[in-house]
């Protein structure tokens, strides 16, 4: 799932490169516990890649699309149940023991795929995939955040992001890597299992997170912990620190806080409507289908080699990690709100040139040949039981069947043959050098769509990919902030599973150039939304949030302080 980078300015960095060269056991233990963002971010960007092949080696993949679906997305309900059950665990048995266990359901979700002989194999895989990626997801950045020093916990927590970032990255180069092995798809999914083992060997000779342990009543084992981490004149101070905040905790958690209640007070309803929707608006702008179908998008731009697809799809991954480390610069520059806009405002420019590429595509999409069709002896039955075959075109004959394809002729833009879709046919095809179609057609506006494509990403990763999870981080009253974030959590993950389950479905229902114009209806709606409900935090202690929340009322003029009190400088 596409996510974004916690607070951490430059300044941070800087500091945690010199913490790290004095004090290397500290990066030690944020880089171990992080391996679990760089499965994470695997997982999210793999898929995207090896969908092709699933669909070249399992036919009733390739003809139904609830099935392609139903294999990225069964991941997805995976990881909201072991979201739902990772807080337990955590809090149960130890930040530890919930990232070796989400190892260990990863190493075993990604032998299974490996092995996979049927469809219905590989996505009961997919489910054990998704529960530990559900399970790393929280249990990593709390073993990060409560492991390392104040100052540069923002950077260090900040570490496991970029790894998310840099696991898509590394997914789509591993994708490209076995594109000519034997079993492609098998080593794409399979490969993950290493990093996997690594993680649980490198977590097996750490601690325990000293929060936990302090928490449990093993405060000699805290004690011994924290030592390592801080210079010898900052540790009684931080084990105080740390008692006391405990110690606050277990009162807070002792109150009973009902649903009710959390939306009776003005201060938590706004802030539960402003982070809640801003994450929901990140994924119903459909930041998700570009992460786990960009392959897809780019066959459906008329680019019908898998390498081909593959490849230009790595240039997007790089484009939204670069895009995270660049939103760490513009996120206490620009201000979250201001941020926001910006991002949604290019998100909607880049959606409307997606939507006007695709649509062109379709209009002119070339004509299909009745001589060019009746040199092969496999013609498409639906073209010949057309009552105006003379007016079918390459995506008429790709949406008249799943089982119909299109050979394009030597100039792709020419008249070409639509033909049944199987292995025999694609080899005749590319006997003459002619290229296979089976999912967008030949279009002189494909580059188009990709240069949509990068700015999509260009805009959406340093705005909108981090702005709602530092405003979640921030806006709610610190005595509820355990319980909202729970919330928003959720919320995150049941919205990219409708996205990612529901996005072919609509390509096929409605058109690619449809879909996309649905997304940016969304993104207009989403910054009339940050207008009027998202409040800007930027330099505002957490202190004070609830007192801005409490004050706060409508207003359109965004780039005025909405908050007149303390500011922090």
């Amino acid at each position: 799932m596409e996510g974004g980078v916690p607070e951490a300015d430059i300044s941070a960095f800087r500091e945690c490169l010199s913490l790290s060269w004095k004090n290397p056991y500290v990066l030690r233990l944020a880089f171990s516990a992080g391996i679990g963002g760089l499965l994470f971010g695997y997982d999210t960007g793999v898929i995207s890649g090896a969908l092709l092949y699933i669909r070249d080696e399992f036919k009733e993949v390739d003809r139904k699309t609830w099935l392609q679906e139903a294999i990225v997305s069964t991941a997805i309900a995976g990881a909201i149940i072991g979201a739902s059950v990772g807080g337990w665990i955590n809090d149960r048995f130890g930040r530890k023991k919930g990232i070796v266990l989400a190892d260990i359901l990863f190493f075993v979700g990604s032998a299974i795929m490996a092995a996979a002989k049927s469809p219905a194999v590989l996505i009961v895989g997919r489910v054990f995939v998704g529960i530990g990626v559900g399970m790393a997801s929280m249990a990593s950045p709390l073993y990060i955040s409560e492991a390392s020093p104040t100052r540069v916990r923002g950077a260090l927590v900040s570490l496991n992001s970029f790894l998310i970032t840099g696991g898509q990255f590394l997914s789509y180069l591993i994708n490209l890597a076995f594109t000519k092995a034997p079993g492609t798809w098998r080593w794409m999914l399979g490969v993950a299992a290493a990093p996997a083992l690594v993680q649980v060997v490198l977590m097996l000779t750490l601690p325990e997170s000293p929060r936990w342990l302090y928490r449990k009543g093993r405060e000699e084992e805290a004690k011994a912990i924290l030592k390592k981490i801080y210079p010898p004149s900052e540790v009684e101070s931080e084990i105080q620190a740390l008692k006391e905040s405990v110690d606050m905790e277990i009162k807070e958690s002792s109150e009973n806080v009902s649903l009710i209640k959390l939306l009776r007070t003005p201060a938590v309803r706004r802030g539960l409507y402003a982070g809640m929707g801003l994450l929901i608006f990140q994924q119903f702008v459909g930041i998700n289908t570009v992460m786990y179908y960009s392959p897809t998008i780019v066959q459906l731009a008329g680019f019908a080699s898998n390498r081909t697809a593959l490849l230009l799809s790595l240039i997007i991954a790089g484009l939204n990690a670069f895009g995270s480390i660049v939103s760490i610069y513009f996120i206490d520059k620009t201000g979250r709100k201001k941020l926001a806009l910006i991002s949604l405002c290019g998100v909607v420019f880049s959606l409307a040139m997606l939507t006007v590429s695709f649509r062109e595509s379709e209009i002119h999409a070339p004509m299909v040949s009745a001589i060019g069709t009746s040199q092969f002896n496999n013609t498409c039955p639906d073209y010949k039981a057309a009552l105006n075959p003379n007016e079918w075109s390459c995506m008429t004959c790709l949406k008249a069947s799943p089982s119909c394809g299109f050979c394009a002729a030597d100039d792709k833009l020419l008249p070409g043959a639509c033909l049944i879709s199987n292995v025999i046919t694609k080899n005749l095809c590319g006997s003459d050098h002619r290229a296979w179609y089976t999912r967008g057609c030949p279009s002189k506006y494909g580059w188009t769509a990709l240069v949509g494509l990068a700015l999509y990403i260009i805009f959406f990763s340093p705005g909108m990919g981090t702005v709602p999870w530092v405003v979640n981080s921030e806006i709610y009253p610190l005595r509820y902030r355990g319980i909202c974030g729970g919330m928003a959590s959720t919320t995150v993950w049941i919205s990219n599973l409708i996205v990612s389950e529901s996005f072919l479905s609509l390509t096929e229902a409605i058109g690619t150039a449809w879909t996309f114009m649905m997304f940016g209806i969304v993104a207009v709606v989403a910054i009339f939304f940050v207008v009027i409900y998202v409040p800007e935090t930027k330099g505002v202690p957490m202190e004070e949030v609830e007192k801005m929340l409490e004050q706060r009322s409508l207003q359109f003029k965004f780039w005025q302080k909405r908050y007149s009190g303390t500011e922090k400088h």
